[in-house]
């Protein structure tokens, strides 16, 4: 991850010293179920409690051996005398120790991106309460349609995101998997109650079945949740880029004391977070084809998928923290021009329409194909609400008809559009 970008907590997880950490803690764990089930002498696993990583030195071996396992754990057996040492990685093949030591490093990434998420729930939950009774104008396909809660749309926002953190705390709970079978998963050295034993040390459920890899599937699950992420990240982003146009100016990104918006344009205040968010988003997204591709290996195992995880999942998860960190700062931080938004209710009539057309179908005997030109000529050709209502009051008279409403008050139109809002947020939020 690029300096700019990093969130360090993240990284110090994914360094090649904390790999090791993690492939140190598979194997004690193994070490200990090996001397429960007394397939070793008692005390072997107490030996390499005290072992420490040493990078020049595997980094020494491996420029021997060529292969970063086996240089690991001769690096740590010179550390302990050699009645002891030889129980070391006792029955397993590599990949047992990488993908269970990975199961670890991934658990601990999630710890921090959940509870990233969840400030970002808050601030999307805060500020939903707040604009619940804020009248904005709605679009669909761009365009005006009819008057709704600006709190809707975050909360819109927010029910997306739960969602998400959902997923992802439901795959930390039942996709991350041990493994301690041994050559293409055949058991030859080790027993299945040997692997649920180091497993549970570890707190990671059994692989089912492992074909010597833990199935990459569980990995292209985790990259769809973190691309969805991704397209989450980038829908919040595009309506704060669209609303924050000179054209629109409904909403603000907060604007610090010194921040300048441009080299040459000094009045210039651009959505820079949620233009940058974007760009983190598409990376995000990025990674699902390579998890995809990483899932097809040949036969019970090759490691096709290695060179590509090892850049791909410290990406993942630190473009996800930095992006939802972000989005949270932004979210909090958001500048709602409600005398903008209350303006664009004021000067427009047209979202009436669909208003007017019910209740002339309630109050008319006219079918609704009657009545739909009436209400759409008036809102073509009307240039204000009263001369709207008029309109259509003299056509609907023109058949016949007679219909009792009066222009609705600013007062009434807010109750008319946000009838219900409390019903939806109790909805999505429960009690509120």
């Amino acid at each position: 991850m690029i300096p700019r970008y990093e969130k360090k907590e993240i990284s110090s997880l994914w360094t090649e010293e904390a790999k090791f950490h993690y492939f140190l803690k598979a194997e004690i764990a193994l070490l200990e179920a090996l001397e429960e089930e007394q397939m070793i002498p008692s005390g072997v696993a107490k030996k390499f409690s005290k072992a420490k990583i040493n990078i020049d030195r595997i980094h020494e071996i491996e420029k021997v051996t060529r292969h970063d396992v086996i240089a690991f754990c001769s690096s740590i057996t010179e550390q302990v005398d050699e009645k002891f040492s030889k129980y070391f990685h006792y029955g397993v093949t590599s990949s047992d120790i990488i993908d269970t030591a990975l199961s670890l490093q991934i658990r601990d990434s999630l710890n921090i991106a959940l509870t990233s998420l969840e400030s970002l729930l808050v601030a999307l939950k805060t500020r939903a309460l707040e604009h619940k009774n804020t009248l904005c104008i709605g679009r669909s396909h761009g365009m005006y349609a009819e008057p709704m809660s600006f709190g809707a749309k975050l909360l819109s926002f927010y029910t997306e995101w739960k969602r998400r953190y959902e997923d992802l705390k439901i795959f930390s709970e039942t996709e991350l998997t041990a493994q301690f079978s041994g050559a293409v998963g055949n058991y030859t050295i080790l027993t299945p109650k040997v692997e649920k034993l180091a497993a549970m040390k570890l707190h990671l459920n059994v692989e089912e079945l492992s074909t010597q890899v833990i199935p990459r599937d569980r990995i292209a699950k985790l990259i769809s949740i973190t691309s969805l992420m991704g397209a989450a990240l980038e829908r919040v982003s595009i309506e704060i880029r669209h609303l924050s146009r000179s054209d629109v100016a409904e909403a603000a990104e907060g604007f610090a004391k010194g921040q300048k918006g441009s080299s040459t344009m000094p009045h210039k205040k651009n959505p820079i977070s949620a233009e940058n968010l974007t760009g983190i988003a598409r990376m995000l997204r990025s990674h699902i084809h390579v998890a995809l591709e990483n899932t097809l290996l040949w036969h019970e195992r090759d490691i096709s998928h290695s060179s590509a995880e090892r850049m791909m999942l410290p990406d993942a998860f630190g473009l996800l923290v930095y992006g939802v960190d972000r989005l949270s700062s932004t979210i909090n931080d958001l500048v709602v021009l409600e005398d903008n938004i209350e303006k664009r209710i004021h000067d427009n009539f047209t979202y009436l329409s669909s208003y007017y057309l019910h209740k002339l179908i309630d109050q008319c005997d006219l079918t609704r194909e009657e009545i739909y030109p009436i209400v759409q000529e008036a809102s073509f050709s009307a240039k204000d609400a009263k001369s709207f209502h008029g309109i259509i009051e003299k056509e609907v008279k023109k058949k016949g008809q007679q219909f009792k409403l009066n222009v609705p008050t600013q007062s009434e139109i807010k109750n008319i559009y946000l009838a219900n809002i409390d019903d939806v947020y109790k909805r999505c939020l429960g009690t509120i």
